[in-house]
């Protein structure tokens, strides 16, 4: 085997063991660390708007089984996350405003505005939380974005369950492929990066 061969085998190794690590560790993320099925909040992961500021299938996705799930009796209260980030409507009050149009009261809804990715989205979230006293929380999210979420929620001092949000509507083959493509590519930067460097810094934590 030549330089050139020598060089393709090691790019096809330096991708596969990387995509295969976060494959498994997606297979192995827990779904909870509490069996309880009430907690003291909900708490609604962010996904970007359209450019009009309008919530995606994504969003609605959430949303709806947050209502649902608020319905229920699951929490008296929810967190909707999410910032600015792919365009100038910070996801959290968009999905709020969603919330609320089903009928859920703004007194029972905390917007945090702030957080960027799925690691701010958790510990913005706990901050809320230990200022308001809350210790445990059900988290909702769609299901290629739950396993990475997971294993950041695991990391935190509280107990959690994650909830898988059904879409609102069937996703082609294509579409669910690309989103878990997606999601396994940034499990990839949180197992090699995050999970280290990006650390929430909560006192008393």
């Amino acid at each position: 085997m030549g330089w050139l061969g020598r060089g393709v085998l090691a790019c096809v190794v330096g991708v596969a063991v990387p995509v295969t690590w976060a494959v498994l560790a997606r297979t192995l993320a827990p779904k909870a660390n509490t069996s309880q099925r009430q907690f003291d909040t909900l708490v609604v992961l962010g996904q970007p708007t359209d450019e009009d500021g309008n919530p995606t299938p994504w969003q609605l996705a959430s949303v709806n089984e947050a209502v649902r799930e608020y319905e229920r009796g699951a929490a008296p209260r929810m967190i909707f996350t999410g910032g600015a980030v792919a365009n100038r409507f910070a996801e959290a009050r968009v999905m709020a405003r969603a919330a609320e149009a089903q009928g859920i009261p703004a007194a029972v809804i905390v917007e945090e505005t702030q957080a960027r990715n799925t690691m701010e989205n958790a510990c913005n979230s706990l901050r809320i939380m230990r200022d308001h006293g809350w210790g445990s929380a059900e988290v909702v999210t769609g299901s290629a974005h739950a396993p990475r979420a997971a294993m950041i929620f695991e990391q935190l001092p509280l107990k959690w369950r994650m909830d898988k949000a059904p879409p609102v509507e069937p996703e082609s083959p294509w579409r669910a492929s690309y989103a878990t493509a997606k999601e396994i590519a940034k499990t990839v930067h949180y197992l090699a990066w995050s999970r280290e460097m990006e650390k929430c810094e909560v006192s008393g934590q």
